[in-house]
């Protein structure tokens, strides 16, 4: 779009933004920005955080997995992701939403799964007191 006169319209508040000109076009490439350095130590104590998750995870699929529904695998999978310090913090709706089931359908997995011994549940939620939490174990009474 040109006015009478052939310039570009002027846009009010466009004066303060830079001319949108491709990279080639200015002569020059954007820089791009360096990746952050990381030390070898730090990636050490990650690996040993991070250890023993693969151990809980390998423990449930050749113990327990076999005798659940796929409702009950699903929603102790998403728990499992969701824990952080030794609890995952999630509410019975989000649960369901992301495991494909309904909200009935989360609250059953979860009652099935605490009665094999696969949840223990730490705070129950609810209307104004926020999401519930649960400690997931890998196997029961472990």
């Amino acid at each position: 779009m040109t006015l009478s006169n052939g310039q570009p319209p002027r846009l009010d508040g466009c004066a303060v933004l830079p001319p949108m000109e491709p990279a080639a076009a200015c002569g020059t490439e954007p820089a791009l920005a360096a990746a952050p350095q990381r030390s070898a130590s730090a990636g050490k104590a990650n690996r040993r955080l991070t250890a023993g998750r693969f151990d809980v995870l390998n423990t449930f699929v050749d113990e327990t997995l076999g005798g659940l529904c796929r409702g009950d695998v699903a929603v102790w999978l998403i728990l499992y992701r969701d824990t952080r310090d030794g609890t995952a913090r999630t509410s019975q709706a989000d649960i369901g939403r992301r495991a494909g089931l309904s909200v009935r359908g989360a609250a059953k997995a979860l009652r099935r799964l605490e009665q094999r011994g696969l949840l223990k549940t730490i705070f129950r939620g609810g209307l104004n007191r926020g999401a519930s939490r649960y400690r997931v174990l890998p196997r029961p009474d472990t």
